[in-house]
């Protein structure tokens, strides 16, 4: 049993032959089964766009409020647009009443949608609203497009990854995250002025949503732990180069909790430390087709038994857990 978050490269999967494939895909189903994170190195994304990600987000997180209120988060329901530090609690997701986080953030959802009624019909509701862009700096705009598309080609990879490890075909997946309604968010966690109200964190403890989570972070002073199965909150990682991946609720549905959304949280830098702590995360929620059914598959549920959560859809359980996450909104 990992209590570790492991590091796994994942080059030989696109690279190697079916037994390489099948060895990769054991070990990144090791990890989600035991610990539901893993750091994964051989990813092949430019460290160009990773820079270039991390300058134009600092430069809009450096503008004035009343400017990055420009592009304001419309409603509770849209998965676009700025959100001002402590206008979110996502411990309130666990059904916890916990003060909001702290960090503010900038969000687009797809970039590529089409004029098709799949994407503007009434059954689409707001997840492919249109994305929110700043006037400055005139280079997000483009930066932002661009990662969200490497970052969608990355899931899919992991995503056939988990097929291969849960012994079924190594596209299953492929026709329900064809049209994903995946999230690019990019979080900065300014270096505290005051210190924390009680229960107060980065972000609070909590699970993430969709099918996975592609995190590329910094390495500073108040960073992100997980839950292991001992009980215990452990550091991830932070390694040069790297990303975190861990799996979110609909994959644990998919699973019948085979497979766990680990409970992981950013916790504050200590007192000493807090000058020195603004941290920025780049942060690629994966979420499948808003249509795509999600119930337990095959083989997931004991002879004699029910499966552990009723079906839903992609699309119904994402918005659900986005609504109620708003302090506002309490």
């Amino acid at each position: 049993m990992l209590l570790q978050v492991p590091v796994i490269d994942v080059a030989p999967f696109r690279r190697g032959n079916a037994a390489a494939k099948r060895e990769v895909a054991r070990q990144v189903g090791q990890a989600v089964n035991d610990i539901g994170f893993l750091v994964i190195t051989g990813h092949d994304v430019d460290p160009g766009l990773i820079a270039e990600m991390q300058r134009v987000s600092n430069e809009f997180f450096d503008l004035s409020l009343a400017e990055k209120q420009r592009v304001l988060r419309p409603a509770p329901d849209v998965t676009r647009g700025y959100i001002p530090l402590e206008a979110e609690s996502v411990g309130r997701s666990q059904g916890v009443d916990v003060p909001g986080d702290l960090n503010e953030s900038l969000m687009i959802g797809p970039v590529d949608a089409t004029g098709d009624a799949y994407f503007t019909g009434p059954q689409a509701g707001r997840h492919f609203h249109p994305n929110l862009w700043p006037a400055h700096p005139a280079a997000l705009k483009p930066a932002y497009e661009a990662y969200f598309r490497r970052m969608g080609a990355l899931a899919e990879e992991l995503m056939a990854m988990f097929a291969l490890a849960l012994d079924l075909p190594e596209e299953f997946f492929a026709d329900k995250i064809d049209r994903h309604i995946s999230r690019l968010r990019v979080r900065n966690y300014p270096a505290p002025e005051v210190p924390p109200r009680p229960g107060q964190l980065r972000a609070g403890a909590h699970c993430d949503y969709g099918s996975l989570t592609i995190l590329r972070t910094e390495d500073k002073p108040g960073g992100l732990q997980v839950l292991n199965r001992a009980g215990e909150w452990v550091d991830v990682p932070i390694v040069p180069e790297c990303f975190i991946v861990n799996i979110g609720e609909l994959m644990a549905r998919w699973t019948n909790e085979q497979w766990k959304a680990t409970l992981h949280r950013v916790v504050n830098p200590p007192a000493e430390q807090a000058s020195v702590s603004r941290r920025l995360s780049l942060v690629f929620f994966h979420n499948p087709n808003y249509d795509a059914p999600v119930a337990a598959l095959p083989g997931t549920v004991p002879f004699g038994e029910a499966p552990r959560h009723a079906p839903t859809t992609s699309g119904d359980h994402l918005r659900a857990q986005f609504v109620r996450t708003q302090v506002q909104a309490a």
